[in-house]
């Protein structure tokens, strides 16, 4: 795959956990399970939920818009690296704070794994990453 389909991957992804984070309030019942939480608590959690949808938003739109951009440019590279060890961090968090044995939980460290390796595989140099394979 050429590096231009690795970005699109690494929009989509990040599309799709945008649209995965939106759907929270419902999927967790955050009306009546942050209810017993302090408002400090839930006003944080709640918050960085919403400016995490931005985030994941934000860098769909630059896979998409930009892409040429981001796999040329020190910056754009910066920022694949940057989004793959996010995926990394995510990855180890999930280990840390979320020892939970149910299938859905290794479904999504999956995909964490999965994100990390999207967003680098622009960054390597491989046959046909960066042209067209004939």
């Amino acid at each position: 795959m050429t590096a231009t389909t690795w970005i699109h991957l690494g929009g989509l992804h990040s599309l799709a956990f945008a649209v995965f984070h939106m759907a929270f309030w419902k999927l967790f019942r955050w009306r009546d399970t942050l209810r017993s939480a302090t408002v400090a608590d839930r006003a944080i959690v709640q918050i960085l939920n919403l400016r995490l949808i931005y985030v994941l938003l934000g860098i769909a739109a630059l896979c998409f818009v930009y892409t040429d951009e981001l796999q040329t440019t020190a910056l754009g590279r910066a920022l694949l690296l940057g989004m793959s060890l996010f995926w990394v961090g995510r990855t180890i968090e999930q280990f840390v704070f979320l020892r939970i044995n149910r299938p859905m939980v290794h479904v999504l460290t999956a995909l964490f794994v999965l994100g990390a390796l999207i967003f680098v595989m622009p960054l390597l140099p491989a046959t046909c990453l960066h042209t067209e394979c004939e």
